[in-house]
């Protein structure tokens, strides 16, 4: 498994992407980075990453 899906199941990584690409289709233009959906679940993936990693 590759450092950037560490603590990822395969269910979490399938819906994380169909929301992003979802996002990407039909979200909102562009928007800054705070605001950004799918900047924001970039964030919280890569925290969530990070925990995992910490953990172990």
């Amino acid at each position: 498994m590759s450092k950037k899906n560490d603590g990822l199941s395969l269910g979490y990584r399938f819906k994380w992407r169909l929301t992003w690409l979802l996002l990407h289709v039909a979200g909102p233009a562009s928007l800054s980075d705070d605001l950004d959906p799918r900047r924001r679940m970039e964030r919280e993936r890569a925290a969530r990453v990070a925990r995992h990693q910490a953990a172990h």
